[in-house]
């Protein structure tokens, strides 16, 4: 039987791989090994994701973690290859943009392996973020690429991707499979709106954790600012990613709204059902707040899903207080109409489909 080997770190891959190792296992062709690089380390960030989303725990726990980029990524890279040593792929699955992603990638290809990156030709033209490096590094090193939307297939043509040794699919995002399938469980898996005492439709949430805006006291002090102005017309809840709580800390920030510790994927797809917007810096909430049928404030400079935010689903504000405290009471007073497919549909069938012609 023929072998991938798929390599995770970070929540959101998590969650991207579950759709697929399930898709793997029901058709049995294929033989798994999951490689978790313990990028995310957190209970409630990592192993409380293996438990409830019917994950294979990973053969392999590197548990490389809380270093520079350079030292993570340098030590993920050794460990990865001393495990393809030992296991042989015919294929490695990498997923998004992180430390993790073009370390296995760059380990892989240096084998002469095959490289498989789901959720391929994003760009945010923003080479001050460490995730474009990684993701345009990882999408020039594979050998296919499973684009999410017809966005990212236009970004790799603009690059010449069309004239490099490289396949390139438009299946879609494979986020959609991940909360369409899980919504099923999380109204009887998550107790989260009863104990935080939330009314649907009326609570914000909101989640900080990107570098740009952790790192720089101005924009994590603005940012702030808003969510406790908007906090006095509608309770925000925030689950605190460890690297927002110490730079909260650091600059002795304590926000009046409701901070909460992380959480698993079920209660984080109730908060996303029942509140009535989102603002976020994270990639991947953006795509989930779309999926909910809800509108987002992204509090970056710049998106890479911009659909979302071409079609209204979502604004792009920064960091500026202001804007993110006008933005919130446009979209409370306006009802979108989430009626537009953006991101296609039995997604992870037809990525597996594209894995199993590369590696036959």
């Amino acid at each position: 039987m023929k072998k991938v080997v798929t390599v995770i770190g970070a929540r959101p891959q998590f969650v991207k791989a579950a759709v697929l190792s399930k898709i793997i296992k029901k058709h049995n062709t294929i033989q798994e090994v999951i490689i978790h690089t313990g990028q995310h380390f957190d209970a409630n960030m990592s192993a409380v994701f293996f438990e409830e989303m019917m994950i294979p725990k990973p053969a392999y726990n590197l548990e490389v973690n809380s270093l520079s980029h350079a030292a993570m990524t340098g030590q993920m890279m050794g460990k990865i290859e001393e495990i393809l040593e030992i296991e042989r792929p015919e294929a490695l699955i990498v997923y998004g943009d992180t430390n993790s992603t073009i370390a296995g990638a760059l380990a892989a290809k240096k084998m002469n392996i095959k490289v498989v990156h789901i959720e391929a030709g994003l760009r945010s033209f923003n080479m001050n973020m460490p995730e474009e490096i990684n993701r345009i590094l990882t999408d020039r090193i594979s050998d296919l690429l499973s684009c999410p939307s017809q966005g990212a297939i236009n970004n790799l043509h603009n690059e010449g991707f069309q004239n490099l040794p490289v396949l390139i699919e438009n299946h879609g995002d494979i986020m959609k499979d991940a909360v369409s399938y899980y919504s099923q469980f999380s109204v009887n898996k998550s107790s989260i709106i009863k104990d935080q005492k939330l009314q649907k439709n009326e609570f914000v949430l909101a989640t900080i954790h990107r570098q740009e805006n952790t790192d720089e006291i101005s924009k994590l002090t603005a940012i702030f600012k808003a969510l406790e102005e908007i906090h006095h017309t509608q309770p925000v809840i925030l689950p605190l990613h460890p690297r927002t709580r110490i730079a909260l800390e650091k600059v002795d920030i304590q926000p009046k709204i409701n901070l909460i510790d992380p959480i698993g994927y079920y209660d984080m797809l109730e908060l996303l059902k029942n509140c009535s917007m989102v603002i976020t810096d994270s990639g991947g909430l953006q795509k989930e707040a779309f999926f909910a049928k809800k509108q987002c404030i992204v509090v970056r400079d710049e998106t890479e899903w911009v659909e979302l935010a071409a079609h209204g689903y979502a604004k792009v504000v920064g960091s500026n207080t202001k804007k993110i405290i006008q933005t919130f009471d446009t979209f409370k007073a306006t009802k979108k109409e989430f009626t537009i497919d953006l991101y296609g549909d039995n997604v992870g069938e037809k990525i597996y489909q594209s894995i199993y012609e590369l590696i036959h």
